[in-house]
């Protein structure tokens, strides 16, 4: 099991829910950090956050600049759009390996979230359709 560097938040000592919420391309795990309070919840809400930070790649598309990335888009070019499917899966297991752990801390799989925005909200879409067992749900951002 590989656990990614993170931040961390709960809303209390003992959760009951857990939302793993991947960032977009050249982020990095802080980028959502400052929504949770617009997000308003229910001051009884037990939910831990989870932000991974992707690995540092080189992304071809942006001239082979080293950046946080789940995958290295080669092509964006309209008729001949390339990604690297063993990055996208190598980074499905890395968030798979963070679902194994929550379930390891006591949340139940269909009390887990996978959310991304842009680049991470297509990994939350390839762990959260392809997860052998049912999460709780999937939420993609601007993806």
């Amino acid at each position: 099991m590989t656990i990614l560097d993170m931040i961390e938040l709960q809303t209390h000592e003992s959760c009951d829910w857990t939302v793993i919420w991947m960032h977009g391309l050249g982020a990095d795990g802080s980028d959502f950090v400052p929504v949770l309070p617009e997000l308003r919840l229910d001051p009884s809400a037990r939910i831990r956050f989870v932000f991974p930070n992707a690995p540092a790649i080189p992304v071809t598309c942006n001239g082979g600049y080293v950046m946080p990335a789940w995958y290295d888009i080669i092509s964006l070019e309209k008729n001949n759009r390339e990604v690297d499917i063993d990055g996208i899966l190598k980074s499905r297991q890395q968030i798979r390996d963070l679902i194994e752990r929550e379930e390891e801390l006591g949340i139940p799989c269909d009390r887990i979230f996978v959310a991304g925005f842009s680049q991470g909200g297509a990994m939350a879409y390839t762990t959260g359709l392809t997860q052998p067992k049912p999460l709780a749900g999937v939420i993609a951002l601007s993806t």
